[in-house]
């Protein structure tokens, strides 16, 4: 792997201070996931289970923040999609309530027991499932990550029944390293819901997408489910890593971990994301995964010589995200591209 450079501090300050303006845009309310029973003709409608390792927040709409819990919560949100959406954005609440013909909005929030989970399932799949379970990344609020994915569910088509997995990320760009902390925290609850779901006679086959820092708790949990079993559920079948803020060493031990029967692995890249920039600052220096160039050494003769991983190279694309760490869920393309092709089990290659 290459060796690190010397970054001058100067473009550290000035990388810092850009990503805290736009950070700091972007304005949703907090609050917004009170449920609004008003219906609407034309709206989408995205029923998810929500498991969490987040401690309950007091504030109504909040529902959980971004301290660690010493146990998994379990949730079933139905989350409204605008009639006028576009596809690979988030119309998000500007008030509360938030208007249901525009933007974003929660039909129900109920906690899910065990008969209340089977239930879901038999009504998303019946006895033959395909789950997509999804992982976010740093800098997340609870809120955000529930409207992020049933924006990806929707735009995606993914004929899969939705699990978002949420751990505590506090939401909040300076506290990198406390995220860090809450994904290596909740790596054995990521771990216990993917061995249940593979465990479940309902379920057929499980893609799992993480992004950003989520996918070094996404990576750490399945090691250790293969490591405990002496290799992954054969159910899952597909592994989606997008913008991976993963050390290169790190994933490659990792992925070394699962086994000869490791599912097939599709990693989302781009030269020009900003926000690995700054990860990979913090992190000695050394460059993450989702920033690397797969056309140059050591990488294009290790990922030739392994076929069950494959690179999908989004630099030149330009999607609405201005640290453009978002684009496998902000471009159209690419979000469509998840739902027709990757969560479905089929295999890629660079030029699609």
């Amino acid at each position: 792997m290459a060796a690190a450079s010397r970054f001058p501090l100067p473009r550290l300050i000035g990388l810092t201070l850009g990503l805290a303006v736009l950070a700091a845009c972007g304005g949703a309310p907090k609050g917004f996931l009170l449920p609004t029973q008003t219906p609407v003709s034309g709206a989408q409608k995205v029923d998810m289970l929500v498991i969490t390792t987040r401690r309950a927040s007091p504030e109504p709409g909040v529902v959980f923040g971004g301290e660690r819990d010493p146990s998994e919560s379990v949730s079933e949100i139905v989350v409204s999609v605008p009639p006028g959406h576009r596809v690979g954005k988030v119309e998000w609440p500007k008030s509360n309530p938030p208007d249901p013909q525009r933007e974003f909005t929660t039909v129900s929030l109920s906690p899910a027991d065990r008969p209340a989970v089977r239930a879901w399932f038999q009504r998303q799949g019946g006895e033959h499932a395909r789950l997509l379970v999804f992982v976010h990344g740093f800098n997340t609020r609870f809120e955000s990550s529930v409207y992020r994915f049933a924006q990806i569910v929707a735009d995606s088509g993914a004929d899969a029944a939705p699990v978002l997995f949420t751990w505590p990320s506090r939401g909040r760009l300076f506290d990198y390293e406390y995220d860090r902390d809450s994904a290596i925290y909740s790596r054995d609850a990521l771990e216990r819901g993917l061995a249940r779901a593979a465990d479940a006679p309902e379920v057929k086959e499980i893609t799992v997408l993480a992004h950003s820092m989520g996918t070094y708790l996404t990576m750490e949990a399945l090691r250790q489910l293969a490591i405990r079993r002496g290799r992954l559920p054969a159910k899952i079948t597909a592994i989606v890593l997008a913008s991976p803020d993963i050390d290169p060493h790190v994933f490659a031990r990792q992925y070394e971990a699962l086994g000869p029967d490791a599912p097939h692995v599709t990693i989302f890249v781009s030269r020009d994301d900003r926000a690995l920039q700054i990860s990979r600052l913090l992190a000695g220096n050394l460059l993450r995964l989702g920033s690397i160039d797969p056309s140059q050494e050591p990488y294009r003769s290790r990922l030739e010589a392994n076929g069950k991983i494959t690179i999908i190279d989004l630099t030149k694309l330009k999607a609405g995200d201005k640290l453009n760490h978002g684009k496998f869920a902000q471009s159209p393309e690419v979000v469509r591209l998840l739902g027709t092709q990757l969560i479905n089990g089929q295999v890629l290659s660079d030029g699609r």
